[in-house]
């Protein structure tokens, strides 16, 4: 039976059950980490991604924790700087803002207060992102406020073989990492590899290769990018999807090689564009590639309102796979009846 399953190779895995696989795997290889967070263990986490491993770890490796995320963060903290590496979880990114002290202030930058000779190796996985009617306490992308802040890694995986890949990555280093997780990718499949791998922290993914514009996606907003792509082919545009993936640091060599090479660029992020990623991306494409450029860098991000309960107000509020088309026609210059 051992024998047909390997013969199988790669399967088709859920979103979530990837990353499960990566906790479970890093906590069977290394007694050192464990996992603390809100309904965590028995519950399974409020998007099931710990369910099992109560039974398998018990109660000193996946701790139940009270309603506190200040308390939590910083517990994870104090353990990380005594040896340990704790992964925390975050019941949606809109509560880290009750531990963003304990982050920003401390997670952040006691190996630099200390000068090196204290380390915060930590992961803080947080979901986040909207279209699932949990209004504006649960459903925001807060991304850029982890990503203006040096010493912490910022990731946001996009499909399961990221996740996994990323998140075993992200336990194994030395560095705090914030690793978020867009709600509505947890049921989405993908191809996961077998066996022990790791995907590296800090690059890009060319998900697509095209010649007329080149659309730098965030999370959730690259899969978006990559079906208007496909679209767009009937249109005969070619668009470049690039998958940013890591927030902190950014990987320029890909995005500055795709713009190079097609001379238009949109970024898009389901935030808040006003001081968002995309404006960072947008200013980085203008100083590296401005001589390339045959048209303005356009970005695309979340209406700029708390997002709404309604069902079609907050259809409304976030991008689209048919906003970022008509996005990417005017860049290029096309019409939708052309």
């Amino acid at each position: 039976m051992a024998a047909q399953a390997r013969a199988r190779g790669p399967e088709e895995k859920l979103y979530r059950v990837a990353l499960r696989e990566a906790l479970a795997e890093e906590m069977e290889r290394d007694d050192s980490v464990f996992l603390i967070g809100e309904d965590i263990g028995k519950f399974g986490g409020a998007y099931r991604v710990t369910d099992g491993l109560l039974d398998r770890f018990g109660a000193q490796r996946v701790v139940d924790a009270p309603i506190a995320e200040e308390v939590i963060v910083g517990t994870a903290i104090g353990a990380a700087m005594l040896g340990l590496r704790p992964v925390v979880e975050m019941m949606t990114i809109n509560f880290s803002l009750v531990a963003y002290d304990q982050i920003v202030n401390n997670a952040a930058k006691i190996h630099y207060m200390f000068g090196g000779r204290s380390k915060v190796p930590m992961v803080i996985r947080m979901p986040g992102g909207a279209g699932h009617q949990l209004s504006a306490q649960h459903s925001h992308s807060l991304e850029v406020l982890y990503g203006l802040i040096p010493g912490l890694l910022v990731v946001a995986p996009t499909t399961p073989e990221d996740a996994k890949g990323m998140l075993k990555s992200a336990i194994r280093t030395d560095n705090p990492v914030m690793f978020l997780e867009s709600m509505s990718l947890y049921n989405v499949k993908g191809i996961v590899p077998d066996g022990d791998y790791t995907i590296p922290i800090g690059k890009a993914a060319v998900r697509r290769q095209g010649g007329d514009v080149t659309v730098v996606g965030v999370s959730r907003m690259a899969v978006l990018a990559n079906e208007a792509a496909k679209q767009l082919e009937e249109e005969d545009v070619d668009v470049e999807v690039i998958d940013l993936r890591s927030i902190r640091p950014i990987d320029w060599p890909p995005i500055v090689e795709s713009v190079r090479k097609t001379g238009r660029c949109v970024v898009v992020e389901e935030g808040w564009a006003t001081y968002g990623i995309t404006a960072e991306i947008a200013a980085g494409v203008q100083e590296r590639c401005f001589d390339y450029l045959d048209a303005p860098v356009r970005r695309m991000g979340g209406a700029q309102v708390p997002m709404p309960y309604s069902l079609p107000l907050e259809k409304a509020s976030i991008p689209t796979s048919e906003s970022i088309k008509s996005l990417v026609r005017e860049v290029v210059g096309r019409r939708a009846d052309a």
